[in-house]
């Protein structure tokens, strides 16, 4: 049996966690050959994110220092200690769908990335804001301009790594721009990426990216690597997550 370890950061989202734990599909998984273990992330939550991520089995760790970049790379050397073959990560606010890990891992057999693909999925009513939609689209078609490497939906949070691709990526982002320093890191070790097209619910709960000073900080990690291609902490690890 391989191992995947499905990563979740998470900010008081005991609503999402309460719904989406349950519908993890560890039998589906099972028959395809995988076990599956989930680490849950935390930026500090207040309120009940803790008790039911334990109550459903799921290891739990807090984070060092604030912002989801933080979280993540705190994820991805986790991972990287682990004995797992790949990791699944993303937001467990309601918005994805945990029954789609399947089909994230059964590309991923062939590439080394995938990246879940809401801009030509299935997206829910009211599930994101026009100025959000027309963002998504203009950043992604920077990051292609910027770096030519194929991408449709350059700020998903859902994306699956094998393990030599996710043991390649520099980064040092603190907060939602880690996406598009995953994105710039895969493009410059010239790793093999590939997309699924995934359903794109409304989130539950509060919202915490913001869409104009977010979208500028994505703009501005995809121009500073563009022209330093390697951050100065140069590979996941101790350094790596050093707050700075």
């Amino acid at each position: 049996m391989k191992r995947v370890m499905i990563l979740l950061p998470t900010l008081d989202e005991e609503e999402g966690l309460a719904q989406i734990l349950p519908r993890m599909p560890i039998e589906e998984m099972s028959k395809k050959g995988w076990e599956m273990e989930t680490l849950v992330i935390d930026g500090g939550s207040v309120d009940n994110s803790q008790e039911i991520a334990l109550s459903f089995d799921c290891n739990f760790m807090l984070q060092q220092g604030k912002g989801k970049g933080a979280a993540m790379r705190l994820g991805f050397l986790q991972f990287l200690k682990s004995d797992c073959d790949a990791l699944v990560m993303f937001d467990p606010d309601g918005t994805y769908h945990p029954e789609e890990i399947p089909k994230l891992l059964s590309k991923l057999e062939q590439v080394d990335v995938v990246v879940g693909d809401r801009l030509r999925g299935a997206m829910d009513p009211d599930a994101m804001t026009r100025t959000n939609y027309f963002g998504n689209h203009v950043l992604t078609w920077l990051a292609v301009g910027l770096f030519g490497t194929p991408m449709n939906d350059l700020c998903s949070g859902y994306w699956a790594f094998s393990r030599r691709a996710l043991s390649t990526l520099k980064l040092n982002s603190m907060r939602f721009e880690i996406e598009a320093e995953m994105y710039t890191s895969c493009a410059v070790e010239h790793l093999e990426m590939a997309h699924v097209p995934i359903r794109y619910s409304k989130r539950l709960g509060e919202a915490k990216l913001g869409s104009v000073k977010d979208g500028w900080n994505i703009f501005r990690k995809l121009l500073v690597r563009r022209i330093f291609a390697t951050p100065h902490e140069t590979r996941l690890g101790d350094g790596n997550l050093t707050i700075r």
